[in-house]
């Protein structure tokens, strides 16, 4: 994680944040920032080592970060154990940060009803699950929530990406229609669109130089995401800074969409 000299401003002090996916990527680099936020983090990932590395790190960085592994969010009963332990290890939260996803590519004409509705449950139904049952918890605190979604779904990049942008555009729609339903009881909720980010998953193929290069053509900005964007983008929306801010779709993709 980078060192910007924003730390200081302490953004999220007294807050409690609940974010999926926290094993790496981009789900790693909001865990930290927002600990070194003063936000209280509760985490959880399929990936054992992973989300028991990062809590160390934040730890280690002086933060506060509870997590909960494995936690399959597309499994209905898992995430009510671990919102429902979140809630009861720090006495409620505020924040519900959507990160965790899981898609399968395939060329439409040679995907399966399987990969499709893999795509949608690990993209679209766990965004569902934890949002229905965080719910009760966030009209108690007038908190916010944070989906991840994807500049894909606002523009083709090639072959491949069917289920993925169906879902993606799933969780768009879903933000506005929550966003509509649970402003008059003090909820915001807010997407984040990035566009290709260096992740652990991303980077099996980005270390390829030829696929590299034919990716960072995308981008007028002339490189591929840091997890380290998109977590700016969401400490702001997690952030009383962002109180008149619901509905919206924060694309973060280096201009791509634009081109």
């Amino acid at each position: 994680m980078q060192n910007s000299g924003r730390n200081d401003l302490r953004r999220l002090v007294g807050k409690t944040a609940l974010i999926t996916g926290t094993a790496g990527g981009q789900g790693r680099a909001a865990a930290v920032l927002f600990a070194a936020h003063g936000a209280n983090v509760v985490g959880c990932d399929l990936d054992v080592d992973g989300a028991l590395e990062t809590e160390r790190m934040v730890r280690e960085a002086g933060g506060v970060m509870y997590s909960q592994q494995p936690t399959d969010m597309s499994d209905r009963i898992q995430v009510e154990g671990w919102i429902e332990w979140a809630a009861q290890t720090c006495d409620g939260f505020d924040i519900l940060y959507n990160n965790a996803s899981a898609p399968k590519m395939n060329p439409f004409a040679k995907l399966t009803p399987d990969e499709w509705n893999f795509t949608l449950r690990n993209e679209l139904d766990i965004v569902y699950h934890a949002c229905q049952v965080a719910w009760p918890y966030l009209l108690a605190r007038r908190g916010n929530i944070i989906n991840t979604a994807s500049a894909m779904a606002l523009v083709t990049r090639g072959e491949g990406y069917s289920a993925h942008v169906a879902a993606k555009a799933g969780v768009i729609a879903l933000t506005r229609q929550l966003a509509y339903e649970g402003g008059p009881h003090g909820i915001r909720v807010n997407a984040l669109s990035p566009g290709l980010v260096e992740t652990p998953i991303t980077m099996r193929w980005l270390h390829d130089p030829v696929k590299r290069s034919e990716r960072e053509k995308w981008y007028p900005i002339g490189r591929l995401g840091r997890p380290e964007d998109v977590a700016y983008a969401a400490l702001y929306l997690a952030s009383d800074e962002a109180s008149w801010v619901t509905g919206s779709n924060f694309v973060i993709d280096g201009g791509t969409s634009t081109i």
